[in-house]
Parts: C-alpha cells; structure tokens; sequence
C-alpha cells in the first residue's frame, strides 16, 4: 500500500508543487482541480496500475484525497 501510496503522491505533486498534500486532505477543497486534471489523473490511475476506471467509479469520494485514490486502486486490483 506505502509503494502505490507513493507513487499516487509524486504524480500528484506535479500539480500541487507548492502544497504538500496529506493522505487524507481533500484535493477537490484546495480549489487546484479542473476537468484535465481530473483526465490525467484517471488515465494515469489505469497505466500506472493496469486498472480499468469504470464509470461507476467516476465518483468524486473515490478521488478527493490520496486514501481514497488508494483504495479504488486496491479495491480495482483485486478485482481485475
């Protein structure tokens, strides 16, 4: 969990290079996300970790802080 926790973390820090985001702080409050980033961030998720992010993943509680992008990723890799 610690190694997809950390690359989550440094992909999202390209985009948030001047606030150091905690595990659990909602990425939807700080104001820094747009639909692009919402695109990259997904079409990262499936190349980074062979998963596929159905449309009924497409919730903002599945994406709003580092956790929650954790545990889609994990709940998705086991599954597949």
């Amino acid at each position: 969990m610690e190694e997809v926790k950390g690359r989550v973390r440094k992909f999202l820090g390209r985009f948030f290079k001047k606030h150091e985001l905690q595990d659990d702080e909602d990425i939807f409050a700080l104001g820094f996300v747009n639909s692009l980033f919402a695109m990259q961030l997904v079409m990262f998720l499936e190349k980074e970790f062979s998963i596929r992010v159905d449309n009924k993943d497409l919730d903002l509680q599945n994406f709003k802080s580092i956790n929650a992008i954790v545990e889609l990723i994990e709940s998705k890799m086991v599954s597949s």
